[in-house]
């Protein structure tokens, strides 16, 4: 895995032997986290509620009176010209996150709202959990029990785990029965004018758990045919596709003249029979953009063809390059939509302001490749290109499907090979039903070749019974730099062009260079950081700081909590913190609650020195955390040894009131780094404890607390064994008073804990600590 180059995909195990994750390498996923990623990880573990519940439309996100901005959304596409097919409704629209149901406030009749979106030709995309609401009186929950459906513990009661709802059981879609039932609810859903359904959290995830999910122990009742009764370990990869193929079945049976559309997260082998795929919840920055290429592409060379990530990144606010740089990416993408995080700006396409610059550099494959585009070349709009050999049908521009006909005009965009010839294929059928099992289609091989300088263009052949459309065809032959010669003609005859020379084309290709470099002068690209409007999102409007010197690059961003939200060390080219913007890196608290003041306030640059100016790289940072205290903090890379990070930190008063007599509440430093693992099955926590007992802190243990002779004697190192180095982390021992390890999935808390006590000015609370990366054996 170590060896795995930046996009790779790799799988990671996440429960134990035989169970993984089909993820992006490490060394790729610096700021993404594990299967399942909210704003705050730790919320993960209790029920949330209020505002900040994920709610999504493509794009978008919508909340309040829900049903009049979806329709107002909707028609703001349509005005703008922007395409449109779908909008997608996330948890929110259910009573109380009760599968199955709508919430009556937001909701009040959806089926009003689902026939005013058809009648400008938009879709709607509805979500189901497989955490059924454990509560007398709710029907769904009643008919499962009435018809055992539900996952068993070992003492065969049904499981009960938390997610959205609160205490929640969960449907065993291993059997049959509970498929069936589960289908029949939703044939019954579909009746409110539901287009399609996705299946989220379908790991299954459970909140408050080590590993995110169920325990290995929980008992499925399986059918025969799929191995029978077995734990949770046996079924745990196969249960999202279950789900989905249980979810396509329902819609099937709701309508015999539509194609079921069901969207799921998890999957596995034979998922794409029912079901097309999202990559989950990613993030807005340019990283994760970049993984989402090879992770779609991996997924059609591994069967699942119909794939795509969030568009502009789930969690946190897209910068307006960044965004429109994904929308032209995504365009293309076999599976294209926008989700976003609710407390997230606007992630509207006709939001993207238009300023600023861009270049860009094409690697291509070895062979013939044709640029080319339709009059809209944008700085930051892929450049497409069509392979030598290729033949692409191209249709004209819709809003949505259901504006395009079979009459209308057809485009054929050529690239002729280095012989001088090429094919391609176009598929034809009613756009949903079943009748193009019956032969209701038209599949046609459409063929290219140059003789004596003219090309001919013709119908090789066909396969379907339908007979073609009467329409105007338009042929263009690609002839590089963007240059093209054209013709028209009927589909279904053979057209015929002649090739220019090899000095006219010469001329047209720097014509049309030429052309394009004027037009792209005019045109201002999308600014690479700009100021949203309102206060959302700006923080990632900001720059961080970096700090460089000797071994390592840190990133600093003063205006969240005065975080490092990356560590790299340069020589080995690992980073070792898994940080969002907003939340995670390297971050303190002023007091034992975890996310307590002192992670989230704006710090100010108190110092700021550079290595060039024969001075210590570093930066000291001061945080108002409230009742006349600060939390300072001096991040350096010393001098006399390049090779360590000190970061010393320290709770000050500065304005405590005289009727406390100079002290303030009672606070606590607690120093809360979150590490990413690069081998999560391969890591330790390793140190020689006060009293001398040598300690090796496994990710079995979930969460440990070191306090007394049982701390760290001066240092502990997180280990990695299969990259052969260790993370040192050395602090004063007469600094900290407890030391405590929290094992995530793909990270690790390794947190210093000051006493509790109130401060002065002379008295305040201090832990001064560095990192250093050594090689070990």
């Amino acid at each position: 895995m170590a060896a795995a180059s930046a996009g790779d995909m790799v799988w990671v195990p996440i429960l134990e032997e035989g169970v993984f994750r089909f993820d992006a390498s490490e060394d790729t996923r610096v700021a993404a986290g594990p299967s399942l990623s909210f704003a705050e990880p730790r919320r993960r573990e209790v029920q949330r509620e209020g505002g900040d519940r994920p709610s999504v439309l493509p794009a978008c996100e919508v909340a309040g009176n829900v049903q009049k901005v979806v329709i107002k959304v909707v028609r703001t596409f349509r005005e703008k010209g922007i395409p449109c097919d779908v909008v997608w409704m996330d948890i929110d629209y259910m009573d109380g996150f009760r599968c199955f149901t709508f919430d009556s406030n937001r909701f009040p009749d959806p089926k009003s709202m689902v026939d005013d979106l058809h009648s400008i030709g938009c879709k709607s995309i509805w979500m189901l959990d497989p955490g059924i609401k454990k509560e007398d009186g709710y029907f769904v929950y009643e008919s499962g029990s009435k018809n055992d459906v539900w996952i068993k513990k070992e003492d065969h009661s049904p499981f009960i785990g938390e997610v959205w709802p609160g205490d929640c059981v969960f449907p065993d879609f291993t059997i049959e029965r509970t498929r069936t039932w589960w289908a029949s609810l939703v044939k019954d859903f579909v009746s409110n004018g539901v287009d399609g359904i996705w299946n989220d959290m379908n790991e299954p995830a459970v909140f408050k758990t080590t590993t995110k999910t169920m325990p290995e122990s929980n008992i499925h009742r399986g059918d025969e045919d799929i191995g029978g009764v077995q734990n949770h370990s046996y079924y745990h990869n196969a249960y999202g596709m279950l789900m989905a193929r249980s979810t396509y079945e329902g819609m099937a049976l709701s309508s015999t003249d539509k194609r079921p559309f069901v969207l799921t997260r998890a999957g596995f082998i034979g998922s794409q029979r029912y079901a097309a795929t999202w990559t989950g919840d990613n993030l807005s920055n340019w990283d994760h953009m970049h993984m989402s290429l090879p992770m779609v592409l991996q997924l059609g060379l591994s069967g699942q063809p119909l794939s795509g990530p969030d568009i502009g990144g789930f969690a946190g606010n897209a910068t307006p390059k960044l965004f429109g740089r994904w929308m032209g990416v995504g365009a293309l993408f076999p599976f294209s939509r926008g989700h976003s995080e609710t407390g997230s700006i606007d992630h509207e396409p006709c939001t993207v302001p238009t300023k600023g610059a861009h270049e860009c550099v094409h690697k291509l494959p070895k062979g013939v490749w044709s640029p080319f585009d339709f009059g809209d070349s944008h700085h930051d709009l892929p450049v497409m290109y069509l392979q030598g050999g290729a033949i692409l049908p191209v249709g004209l521009p819709i809003k949505h499907v259901g504006d395009a006909s079979l009459e209308d005009d057809l485009s054929l965009l050529v690239s002729l090979d280095e012989n001088g010839k090429a094919e391609g294929i176009l598929f034809e059928d009613a756009g949903d039903g079943y009748g193009f099992t019956q032969g209701n289609y038209l599949l046609t091989y459409y063929v290219a070749e140059v003789h004596s300088s003219v090309v001919s263009v013709k119908v090789l052949k066909t396969e379907g019974s339908w007979k073609r459309p009467k329409r105007n065809l338009n042929i263009s032959i690609l002839l590089g730099g963007g240059a093209m010669i054209s013709s028209r003609g009927v589909d279904g005859e053979e057209l015929h062009l002649t090739m220019p020379s090899q000095s006219e084309v010469s001329t047209l290709v720097a014509t049309s260079e030429l052309e394009l470099k004027r037009r792209l002068e005019m045109i201002r690209p999308i600014p690479d950081i700009d100021e949203p409007s309102g206060q959302e999102g700006a923080e990632l409007s900001k720059i961080p700081v970096d700090l460089k010197s000797g071994d390592w690059l840190l990133k600093v961003v003063p205006w969240i909590g005065g975080r490092i939200i990356s560590m790299t060390h340069l020589p080995t080219d690992s980073q070792w913190l898994h940080s969002r913007i907003e939340i995670n890196g390297y971050e303190e608290y002023s007091g034992t609650e975890y996310r307590s003041a002192g992670c989230t306030e704006e710090y100010k640059v108190v110092k700021r020195y550079l290595e060039q100016s024969g001075e210590e790289e570093s930066i000291c940072l001061e945080g108002d955390i409230g009742g006349g205290l600060v939390l300072q903090r001096h991040i350096s890379i010393l001098q006399d040894n390049a090779k360590i990070v000190q970061i010393d930190s320290s709770i000050q008063a500065r304005s405590v009131g005289a009727g406390s007599g100079g002290f303030s509440r009672l606070v606590c430093l607690r120093v809360h780094p979150t590490f990413t693992l690069l081998h999560p099955t391969e890591v330790v926590v390793a140190f020689t404890a006060i009293n001398g007992s040598k300690q090796e802190v496994s990710p079995e243990s979930a969460e440990v607390t070191f306090e007394g002779d049982l701390r760290p004697n001066g240092e502990w190192m997180l280990v990695d064994k299969c990259a052969g180095v260790s993370l040192v982390n050395r602090f004063e021992i007469s600094q900290v008073s407890k030391c405590l390890v929290h094992w995530g999935t793909g990270d690790l808390n390794m947190e210093l804990w000051s006493e509790e006590r109130p401060v002065s000015k002379d008295t305040p609370l201090r832990i001064c600590h560095h990192y250093e990366l050594r090689q070990t054996s």
